[in-house]
């Protein structure tokens, strides 16, 4: 699924024209990265919580020549599904 069927799903299972649809998700997605770049966690009970995880530099090879590079520090966006959501695929 992609963005546009996400779209057409919200629109089909809401009620929602296609365009007040994609205005919504596009709302969730924008709120939630906002969310995440102020440092914030964001839970939604039964679905999952999307946070930030800070991974250190650290040093790895290149992959082409074997030569050592460091790998600078940053932030990762990350999502652990929550009970719901896994009790829902399995």
């Amino acid at each position: 699924m992609n963005k546009n069927d996400l779209i057409s799903a919200v629109a089909e299972n809401s009620g929602l024209s296609r365009n007040d649809a994609a205005g919504a998700v596009e709302g969730v997605f924008d709120a939630i990265t906002q969310a995440l770049t102020r440092g914030d966690e964001v839970r939604l009970v039964g679905f999952g919580t999307f946070s930030v995880a800070k991974r250190k530099a650290s040093t790895g090879r290149n992959p082409r020549t074997g030569e050592p590079m460091k790998i600078k520090a940053s932030n990762q966006p990350k999502f652990k599904a929550g009970k719901g959501l896994k009790d829902s695929v399995n």
